[in-house]
């Protein structure tokens, strides 16, 4: 250890990384339901130990969007147990704080806050399971941001672009820009990368000399044609991606030969479905980085319930089981029993002794009984192992292995497919039921004038989301929208002409999916913001009320809301108003020099862009004739929100000084620093050297490889 003792100076960065701790998974079980929390304790008191700068995690933090009070409150106390504190912190931040945490009521990191104390910072990106969700779009991050025990940084509030502004760390001479990205949809940041529409922002002053991380949280394997991100689609002047999601752990980092970057996967510290990936040992990393180089210490985690899992094929085993035999299903049984032994045995000799690692082992037994064999009772079979394991009911998994080749042209949805991967990680999705319903019904209930595609994404909306305006506002939307084609067409005001346009219209936009895409989550953000803003639209067309007086909809806080409580609506309007306008004011008197330039007014600060507020007029619900009517009757248009092109720059004049350990007193009364190029450019004189730990054989991936990398550039 003495080797690793050496790298530990006032210029080198020590951070601990860990990914999808998934807090709350099966926190009902009564075996199961503390081994999250158990194992975060674990992870924080080693970052302690270690005396880390930052803690950096990659997203799932919560196993749920809406965690329950008792893990929120464990997580809190667990958070507030080790990472507050009188050490000091020995780096400081030179980026534009309001840039970074724009999004936060407290845009400034928490150990800068002089109400708090804080002696290791945690800074995470949010994950798809702790998304932001609702009309306000907030998550438990937000929640824990708020009372100042994480810092939540890398969120995106727009689905068409992104610009991603690092958090610039300087400490002593060695400079750090971490980059982070939270989970969005697969295929939508696909789509993004395709069309250019991802834009990693540089510093300008010596860009060369900054080590960069980036922190994501998507999918790295290919589980579809645009169902992943590909390495190749980031950054060649990356150094190191820390990828999350990937509940495989792979942390000892790997270099992508053609971006010339390394890629660390630490995988999830809690086994949540029983698939292979999931046996890898678990571990989480300790970082140094000094200048441009950098080392990773892999260490293992103590307290994870063991899981071993094994795979037997019936038919490899002609001479034991014979599926013609009267007695081949007690064989099969039996043997199965023999084989669960075995990794019990392997269970108890692998123990490492902690007195906090669960004593019963996760063990599944996949067994595929194609060739004409029967499975057994696997709820009798549980019964001989039920207070010796920590999953009794799904010990054996049985299934068969058929080589069909998938029809392209089959629509069928193959529900018995879904159900025999139940116990993998398969789910079906809502939108695909809604396209599968329309396709098979009836013609007299099909859809006529909105498309599959998009009611299946605002049904995903309500369902997942809990967004309650998702199918009015895409109905309304896409209506005003045919209706807007209609008056463009010029065309006769017939009822057979304008339901062959209509048609015609549809499958336009059905086949261009691109565009539907964009409609929907335009007609989803309009949502929200309405609801943001609490004014009320329109309610649901129907043909027995198909107006609304402009009254209600003036005074009604929410479509659903009944006018009975119309004056507790406005009382709550005014009660946010008079709490965010008093927040503001408290934040800019005592926080002068990080809220320079923050605006009060009509518009939302998103991030690196400004929208403003839509103009919403009372709109009544009209039908398709409505649209050949006179001008009077126009329908309503909501402005759409345009991005503003904004250059993050600050003209601080902060001295280039190297840093030795100074108080966080100092640091509160620093200001940022830098300003950023949109290009990529590419680093001519890139290398990333390595470290090589001798005391870690097992774990030396960087031999050699800083002469390699210097010679490919």
């Amino acid at each position: 250890m003495s080797a690793e003792r050496n790298l530990d100076d006032e210029d080198t960065f020590k951070i601990l990384i860990a990914t999808d701790l998934h807090l709350g998974y099966l926190e009902k079980d009564a075996i199961r339901g503390n081994d999250t929390l158990v194992t975060f304790d674990e992870v924080l008191r080693c970052a302690q130990e270690n005396v880390v700068d930052f803690i950096l995690l990659g997203g799932d933090l919560f196993h749920e969007n809406k965690p329950s009070r008792k893990t929120l409150h464990t997580c809190m106390e667990l958070l507030r147990k080790y990472c507050m504190g009188d050490n000091p912190i020995h780096f400081e931040i030179l980026s534009d704080q309001s840039v970074n945490f724009a999004f936060s009521k407290f845009p400034w990191v928490n150990y800068h806050d002089g109400n708090l104390n804080i002696s290791t910072p945690v800074f995470s990106i949010h994950g798809n399971h702790d998304d932001p969700t609702g009309a306000d779009a907030l998550c438990a991050l937000d929640l824990l941001s708020c009372a100042g025990l994480v810092n939540h940084f890398g969120r995106s509030l727009s689905v068409e672009k992104t610009d991603i502004s690092p958090v610039l760390m300087q400490k002593g001479n060695t400079k750090l820009a971490l980059y982070g990205l939270g989970a969005i949809p697969d295929e939508r940041l696909y789509r993004m990368f395709v069309n250019k529409q991802v834009t990693m922002l540089r510093p300008k002053e010596d860009e060369d000399s900054w080590f960069n991380i980036f922190v994501i949280h998507q999918n790295r394997s290919k589980h579809g044609a645009t169902n992943y991100i590909p390495e190749q689609f980031l950054d060649d002047f990356l150094d190191l991606v820390m990828w999350g999601h990937e509940h495989e752990c792979k942390i000892a980092p790997t270099r992508n030969e053609q971006q010339l970057f390394y890629v660390s996967q630490p995988g999830s510290t809690v086994v949540t479905s029983l698939s292979p990936g999931e046996a890898v040992k678990k571990h989480i990393g300790l970082l140094r980085i000094k200048g441009k180089k950098m080392n990773m210490r892999k260490i293992p985690l103590k307290t994870v319930r063991q899981f071993f899992i094994e795979d037997v094929v019936l038919a490899d085993y002609p001479d034991l089981f014979n599926p013609d035999h009267p007695k081949v299903t007690q064989k099969i049984e039996a043997f199965c029993v023999e084989k669960v032994e075995g990794m019990l045995d392997a269970a108890e000799r692998e123990r490492i002794g902690n007195p906090r690692q669960p004593e019963k082992p996760l063990i599944r037994l996949r067994v595929d009984y194609s060739g004409g064999f029967e499975p057994f009772s696997t709820l009798r079979f549980s019964q001989k192992f039920v207070e010796r394991v920590a999953n009794p009911k799904d010990i054996v998994h049985f299934f068969r292995h058929r080589d069909q080749k998938n029809k392209k042209d089959d629509v069928q949805i193959n529900f018995e497919k879904f159900a025999n991967k139940s116990s993998e990680i398969m789910t079906l999705r809502v939108e695909d039921l809604v396209k599968q319903y329309f396709k098979t019904a009836e013609k007299n209930v099909q859809l006529s004038l909105l498309t599959e595609r998009g009611m299946g994404e605002a049904v995903q909306e309500f369902v997942d989301k809990e967004e309650k305006d998702a199918i009015d506002e895409l109905v309304k939307f896409q209506l005003e929208k045919t209706q807007r084609f209609l008056k463009d067409r010029h065309i006769d005001a017939t009822e057979d002409k304008i339901d062959e346009e209509v048609r015609h219209f549809r499958e336009t936009r059905r086949k261009n999916t691109a565009e539907e895409d964009e409609e929907v989550q335009e007609a989803m953000s309009r949502a929200r913001a309405l609801r943001t803003e609490g004014k009320d639209t329109s309610s649901l067309i129907s043909d027995d009320d198909m107006v609304v007086s402009e009254e209600k909809a003036a005074d009604s806080d929410e479509s659903s809301v009944p006018i009975a409580n119309r004056g507790r609506g406005r009382g709550r309007g005014r009660a946010s108003s008079r709490g965010q306008s008093s927040s503001t004011a408290r934040g800019g008197s005592r926080r002068g020099s990080r809220n320079s330039g923050r605006e009060t007014s009509n518009e939302w600060k998103f991030s690196s862009r400004t929208y403003k507020a839509p103009v919403v007029t009372p709109v009544k619900n009209k039908l398709i004739m409505d649209a050949f009517k006179g001008s009077s009757r126009r329908s309503a248009q909501t402005s759409q929100p345009s991005p503003e092109e904004v250059i993050i720059s600050d003209d601080s004049d902060m001295e280039e000084s190297r840093l030795s350990s100074f108080s966080k007193q100092n640091q509160r009364n620093s200001s940022g620093s830098g300003s950023f190029s949109r290009r990529g450019s590419q680093n001519q004189s890139k290398g990333v050297n390595f470290y090589d730990d001798d005391d870690e054989d097992e774990f030396d991936p960087f031999k050699s490889s800083a002469t390699a990398k210097g010679n490919r550039r």
